[in-house]
């Protein structure tokens, strides 16, 4: 009898826990994918364009170039890395109003975190496979958000 008991209030305070711990709403895949196309005009357009009119001779230059690619690419990643441990958005998903977390705190993720996030986007980009995981999970998550543990949320209550 008394074990039972036990049971029944153990039941009861998990339930009370998962009561009072709300889940995240998921960002959609679309509002992750025009936030990306954002930041490539906010952020990557820009330093691409620094480099090749501003430290090389022009475009011509810069398609020639295997090195500028690869420290623009190198620079956006940086830049990118920063805003996600800062504030936990880059300005494209602060426009529809996302946010990358932890997995299991909800909160802002670390420089390290962040940089190997986006390392792991690299490698998710060019095999092209892990961007569509997203479509069949049903917390939204791409590869690179696993490899992370990470997670993009809705920050509104839409």
């Amino acid at each position: 009898m008394r074990f039972r008991k036990l049971k029944k209030l153990s039941k009861q305070l998990q339930e009370q826990k998962h009561e009072n711990k709300e889940a995240p709403i998921y960002a959609k895949f679309a509002d992750r994918t025009k936030a990306f196309i954002i930041d490539m005009f906010m952020i990557y357009g820009p330093i691409i364009y620094i480099i090749a009119y501003a430290f090389m001779d022009g475009k011509d230059e810069f398609k020639a170039s295997s090195l500028a690619p690869l420290v623009g690419v190198t620079i956006y990643g940086l830049i990118y890395s920063v805003l996600l441990a800062k504030f936990g958005q880059t300005p494209g998903k602060k426009a529809y109003e996302i946010k990358v977390v932890k997995i299991g705190t909800l909160e802002n993720i670390s420089l390290l975190r962040a940089l190997f996030r986006y390392v792991a986007f690299l490698f998710t980009a060019a095999t092209l496979l892990g961007l569509f995981l997203p479509f069949f999970r049903k917390d939204k998550r791409a590869l690179h958000d696993l490899i992370s543990s990470t997670i993009v949320v809705a920050t509104n209550n839409k």
